[in-house]
């Protein structure tokens, strides 16, 4: 593999781990968010979604983010009856997100991000070497 081909590959997963990083920060932010609405639901989490594909111009595979995925779990509820939006029992929907699950989601994401960083300085270390080789 080429020079071109490793800095390209490994662009391309900073890119979707950094549309990842988007979808979880969203995730976190809205995670107590109530209704907009009395009667309607609140935030729903998003799960984010990378595919694999070949480059045939690249002849290599690259990875992409793909469009976030509705999590279908069910909302947890929370007893508080002053609530303007509860209901007749006093309960209130609170979004399905879980903020341990989003922050382990995050730290994966980060992880992959630095990967594909330490990849991208590896490949600029080699060419700066080949370069000097060749002088």
């Amino acid at each position: 593999m080429d020079f071109s081909k490793s800095m390209a590959v490994a662009a391309s997963g900073m890119r979707a781990q950094s549309e990842r990083m988007k979808i979880i920060a969203e995730n976190i932010a809205n995670a107590n968010s109530t209704s907009p609405t009395k009667d309607g639901d609140p935030y729903r989490r998003k799960i984010a979604t990378i595919s694999s594909e070949f480059d045939r111009a690249l002849g290599a595979a690259t990875v992409n983010a793909g469009k976030p995925v509705m999590d279908r779990t069910d909302f947890r509820t929370r007893y508080d009856p002053g609530n303007p939006n509860a209901d007749a029992q006093g309960y209130v929907k609170l979004p399905n997100v879980d903020s341990l699950v989003e922050i382990m989601d995050m730290r994966e994401a980060q992880r992959s991000y630095e990967a594909d960083l330490n990849v991208m300085d590896s490949t600029k270390q080699m060419l700066a070497r080949t370069i000097d080789l060749l002088k």
